[in-house]
């Protein structure tokens, strides 16, 4: 059994662009519990009022699993633990369990304390000491081991030493600057483990792009647990990432870390916490990235029909995840098969699949792009379909910019569209070009299809594809809509931004259309 230990409400906070609310921390805290995490650092109590605020809240919850920790240093040089700010702001925080860190390092302990080594031992031990007379678990952190034991292994080695004197239960390796490789980690965990008589734990920093390595390494050299934060969050490069640690060590090496059942959550987790976090979820992380178990590839899809193992080295399912086909210049056959059952088409006649790759190939080569626009994709395959008819179909449409005396800038859109039997022809007017296409493409279609009335562009991005052109280069346009329940991207190209941002507006209505009326299953 490997213990998990979650420090992505202290050290994760750590990373740039990163600050959760006191609301925020309660909420992933209690998610991470229900995963069945077994140690939560909430925080530094000492360092701000906001960690205070969590400690003074999570003692009001009952947690089924998870035992709370709260984060602080050794006491200082001058004086004893008894009269320690930090060490009194530990006690506290209220919390079963109390993670403190100290020197290893001998540059740390003489340049940065300003102590004498044995000094250093002293308030190891004292600081431990006095937290477990006071009824606390005690985690003991040796900060920038690694580091330490490379510059002097008997000293590094006596830290552990003054920890385990003082009553600690476990204490925890730490490569605190990032940059040790993982032969490195293996070979000092496995001499730290003759020496010392207490479980061992990770911690490792993502400085060198090893720190998941470096904790599988840690484990298989004799570790028990494993510190790290969820989707690697944490200060500079990131700490450990517990989203890839907990299946590589379930998974791939058979150790036990989270509750069976609770790993297929761990998709779901990752996105959580991003969204809390108010980051963008990584595409391309392992196994809980929405690219993770994406293929494009048309030998790959091909191969995949035939096999799902071929080109996967896990079921996703196993940790929430799920397959998915990529349309574009690159993909084959297979590719438009995966697409169009994953939409519920029945795409199945070969002309029909090698009209749609076809029109593919050609439209990215104009500058289209449907890896990121599912939503056209769909459509550009139902549109391959004999009997398939559009909800509308576009006559005319204009835009006029003027700037006016009084008024300054005024942009006004008509558009002329056949909706059965029926001609529409209106005119908007909006803050710019695209807005006023918008408005008036609404206003013309709203009374057949009230349903548009639920729609929303969440985002629009315009990429210039050669800009050695200048203002008569390709242009690109992504539009994300949402209908409150779910979303969708299309997208539009050409040399005029308005007709690529037509083409990507008009597949917006026209895919909202179709899936709220049930004709084709949404994207996840």
């Amino acid at each position: 059994m490997i213990q998990i230990y979650d420090t992505t409400l202290r050290d994760g906070t750590q990373r740039k662009d990163i600050s959760l609310s006191c609301s925020d921390k309660l909420r992933i805290a209690q998610r991470l519990d229900e995963m069945g995490v077994d140690f939560i650092e909430g925080g530094w109590p000492g360092s701000n009022p906001k960690d205070v605020e969590f400690f003074k809240q999570a003692s009001k919850i009952t947690w089924e699993h998870a035992l709370i920790s709260a984060f602080g240093s050794t006491c200082r040089v001058q004086g004893g633990p008894q009269d320690d700010e930090n060490i009194r702001a530990l006690l506290e925080a209220g919390t079963p369990v109390c993670t403190v860190f100290g020197k290893s390092w001998t540059l740390h302990a003489l340049e940065v304390l300003r102590t004498t080594l044995p000094d250093n031992l002293r308030i190891i031990e004292a600081s431990v000491a006095y937290l477990c007379e006071q009824g606390k678990r005690v985690i003991y952190d040796a900060e920038h081991f690694f580091d330490g034991y490379k510059a002097d292994p008997d000293y590094a080695l006596e830290t552990l030493r003054a920890a385990v004197r003082g009553g600690a239960e476990q204490v925890v390796l730490c490569d605190t600057n990032g940059g040790t490789l993982p032969h490195e980690i293996g070979a000092i965990v496995a001499t730290v483990r003759k020496q010392v008589d207490l479980p061992l734990g990770i911690h490792a920093h993502n400085d060198g792009e090893c720190a998941v390595a470096n904790s599988l390494a840690a484990v298989q050299a004799g570790c028990t647990q494993v510190q790290g934060t969820i989707n690697g969050y944490g200060e500079r490069c990131g700490n450990a990432n517990l989203c890839s640690i907990i299946p590589d060590l379930q998974l791939k090496l058979g150790y036990e870390c989270l509750p069976q059942e609770k790993l297929a959550e761990l998709y779901d987790l990752s996105h959580f916490v991003a969204e809390l976090a108010n980051l963008a979820p990584d595409e391309y992380q392992a196994y809980v990235g929405q690219a993770a178990f994406a293929h494009k590839g048309g030998v790959h899809v091909a191969a995949m029909r035939r096999s799902p193992t071929s080109y996967q080295h896990i079921d996703p399912s196993l940790v929430g995840n799920q397959m998915s086909v990529v349309v574009s210049e690159l993909s084959g056959k297979g590719n438009i098969l995966s697409k169009a059952e994953q939409y519920g088409l029945d795409v199945n006649g070969s002309e029909e699949v090698n009209g749609a790759l076809r029109t593919i190939k050609e439209l990215e080569a104009q500058g289209f792009s449907f890896e990121a626009a599912e939503a056209s994709a769909m459509l550009l395959l139902k549109r391959q379909q004999a009997d398939y008819q559009p909800p509308f179909e576009l006559i005319d449409f204009s835009v006029s910019v003027e700037q006016r005396q009084g008024r300054g800038i005024i942009t006004e859109a008509t558009v002329k569209l056949r909706v059965g039997e029926k001609v529409l022809h209106t005119a908007g007017d909006g803050c710019g070009p695209v807005h006023a296409l918008d408005v008036a493409m609404r206003k013309a279609l709203v009374e057949d299809f009230p349903l548009i009335e639920q729609f929303h562009l969440t985002d629009y991005k315009v990429r210039i594809l050669n800009g050695n052109l200048g203002t008569q280069a390709i242009t690109r346009v992504l539009i994300d809509t949402h209908n409150g329940y779910h979303g969708w991207s299309t997208v539009g190209a050409g040399p005029n931004i308005i007709e690529a941002s037509w083409q990507a507006l008009a597949d917006s209505i026209e895919y909202g259309l179709l899936t709220t009326a049930g004709q084709a299953k949404p994207p996840r």
